[in-house]
């Protein structure tokens, strides 16, 4: 007589994961097309090679415009404007808009260089090569600039992102074929026992269909894994170790079930001892307490209860976190989620509006981030947690009010959460942690840490008065428990086309009336720049900021990043912008420099320590890109608030 198996050294279910997580290792990369790439995950991070969308383009069918020659329009006092041309999806306009002109635009088509807004066709009427608007209208209205989705340079997604039908199609929107994704586990799955019957042949007396086979097959790939089913293997010893040999030489992972327990015919942890090292037998939970793992030729064999339900729960709590290591993934928590809105949100004025937000958790309450989302944008789906849902009666939702987030996937909590503004050498460091970036620019990001939503913000503000970038800014704004990293400084400088056909030389050369410029948004610390030096100038001919900006052609065209404004730069539509010498490199393009500006973090007092590994990689980068330079006092506290 044989004897039993009695479980002695039982170890808890942390233990049993752990002990699985150790041997649980990306198993290798390939190259796959875009249409097979749903479900797998990224082995590599992912920058854009593009602005998307590549030019200005309209968001509504329409008549392209210069909003000055509308001030005042409406029902009862029309603007008559001369219809330059045509312009539709797909082509490109050949020709400038002067004042008191106009361009039709279809939804989806290029903006023609000189309009900086579009007026609905619903506001218009056409006859005899003259449109009549019927109200005014603000720069920058159903425009959708160059790079207002995501920029060149931009880091699109990061290695470890499982691709769903959201960040495919951010790798489609920026040109992307093929994609280097990790390899599939290849999981082997063997049913054992005499009582095991196939689904769809006729139960004999003492049998019982084999639902572990199908159930756990299905399990793996749900887990990203690719099941290779081994077949049912009655309760001897030859049959089953040449069930394991096939299985290990097909596999890299073998899941049986059944078998596990230590009554007399059961055989997975005596026939494992023999191929391999058992790595536990046994798990002090209910159910699935006989569970046996071991490692056989370096692979990870398992022997799950046989028991359904019992199987997958044990698949599920111990299993899975290895499949999913094994792709460069962790398991999520349960997606259930209420959080706060961090900042006034509109509605869609009569309809249903679905707002992506990021969930940000504040230490036992949620925060809901919610997002700015261009007509046509898709990156914002990538980097959201999940929607609100503003119901048609609804004008806005106010800051504080519990909203309920309907989540795309399960959510994930983050070590660290940034906001602020975006820098290409920054992104490169967070991608090396487990961070959550939401860019907002430099003001949004010192306004999140303020109240509390952002561990840490990247800042590049200039103070106006004291020509001094950041400290002043930040206390001038009230924030309270926060420290200010140096981070690395940025060359600033006017970007112009190859070989300069317009001899800018610097700032006084904007007001030229054969000049288009490019404009940063309003909150960020370039914009402030360009600002600050148009104030001397203003100052210099006795004519406010307001006045001297109206004589500028192209001020009120503002873009979201400094490759937007290389972009403008390089298609032609603008002439001259002010960015970092990076976004020129990027697009072959000239440059005037005008100054570095520091580029700082500021981080919250209480996350410092847990920001203390992303400091140090600030402090110790040595690859920096063209017109990036570290200083004497990078990674160093220089101020306290």
């Amino acid at each position: 007589m044989e004897k039993r198996v009695i479980f002695h050294d039982l170890i808890t279910l942390d233990e049993a994961v752990e002990a699985l997580m150790r041997l649980a290792k990306p198993l290798g990369v390939e190259e796959v097309p875009l249409e097979e790439a749903y479900g797998r995950v990224l082995a590599e991070d992912v920058y854009s090679p593009v602005d998307v969308p590549p030019f200005d383009r309209s968001t509504v069918d329409g008549y392209a415009v210069l909003s000055a020659d509308l001030a005042g329009a409406s029902e009862l006092l029309p603007v008559s404007l001369k219809l330059k041309g045509r312009v539709e999806a797909g082509g490109f306009p050949d020709f400038e808009l002067s004042r008191g002109e106009a361009a039709e635009v279809a939804t989806g088509a290029p903006i023609p260089r000189g309009a900086d807004s579009v007026v609905m066709v619903e506001y218009t009427s056409e006859r005899g090569g003259t449109v009549t608007v019927y109200r005014s209208a603000y720069p920058g209205e159903n425009i959708m600039p160059a790079g207002s989705d995501f920029s060149a340079g931009e880091l699109l997604l990061r290695r470890c992102t499982k691709l769903t039908q959201r960040e495919i199609g951010v790798l489609a929107a920026a040109g992307f074929r093929k994609v280097e994704v990790f390899r599939r586990p290849k999981v082997a799955i063997i049913s054992t026992g005499d009582e095991l019957e196939e689904p769809g042949a006729p139960l004999r007396p003492g049998k019982l269909y084999d639902v572990n086979t199908f159930s756990i097959a299905a399990a793996v790939a749900e887990a990203g894994g690719a099941p290779i089913i081994v077949g049912r293997v009655p309760d001897d010893p030859s049959a089953y170790r040449k069930a394991l040999e096939e299985a290990l030489a097909k596999a890299d992972v073998v899941l049986i079930s059944g078998g596990t327990s230590a009554g007399m015919a059961d055989l997975t942890y005596r026939i494992l001892g023999e191929f391999g090292r058992i790595l536990f037998h046994g798990i002090k939970v209910r159910p699935g307490k006989p569970t046996v793992a071991a490692e056989a030729g370096g692979k990870l064999v398992v022997g799950l209860p046989g028991y359904p339900s019992s199987a997958l729960m044990i698949f599920h709590a111990v299993v899975r976190p290895a499949l999913l290591a094994m792709q460069c993934m962790r398991p999520e928590p349960p997606a259930v989620y209420k959080a706060r809105l961090s900042v006034k949100t509109e509605g869609a004025k009569g309809r249903r509006s679905l707002y992506p937000v990021v969930l940000i958790d504040k230490g036992g309450e949620m925060a809901a981030y919610p997002l700015n989302a261009e007509s046509g944008a898709i990156s914002v789906l990538a980097r959201a947690d999940g929607y609100v849902v503003i119901p048609e009666d609804v004008e806005f939702l106010d800051e504080g009010e519990v909203v309920e987030v309907r989540l795309f996937e399960r959510y994930r909590p983050a070590s660290l959460y940034f906001i602020g503004s975006n820098d290409i050498l920054l992104d490169r460091i967070l991608a090396r942690f487990d961070v959550k970036a939401v860019y907002v620019g430099s003001m949004g990001g010192i306004l999140a840490v303020k109240r509390g939503e952002a561990d840490l913000a990247g800042t590049h503000m200039l103070d106006p008065e004291t020509g001094e970038y950041n400290v002043p800014v930040v206390r001038k704004l009230g924030v309270k428990d926060a420290v200010l990293v140096r981070g690395f400084a940025r060359e600033q400088g006017l970007v112009v086309a190859r070989g300069n056909p317009k001899r800018i030389k610097g700032f006084e050369d904007l007001l030229r009336s054969d000049v288009v410029m490019v404009n940063r948004s309003r909150g960020t610390g370039t914009r402030t720049l360009l600002d600050l030096n148009l104030e001397r100038i203003a100052r210099s001919r006795g004519v406010s900021l307001e006045e001297l900006a109206r004589s500028i052609r192209g001020y009120t065209y503002e873009v979201r990043t400094h490759t937007a404004v290389a972009a403008a730069v390089a298609q032609g539509r603008a002439d001259v912008g002010l960015a970092i010498r990076y976004a020129a490199e990027l697009y072959g393009l000239d440059f005037i420099p005008v100054g570095w500006e520091i580029y700082d973090l500021l981080v919250r007092r209480d996350a410092l320590p847990r920001a203390r590994p992303l400091i140090e990689a600030v402090k110790s980068v040595e690859d920096l890109p063209p017109g990036y330079k570290k200083l004497p006092e990078t990674g160093e506290v220089i101020a306290e608030f």
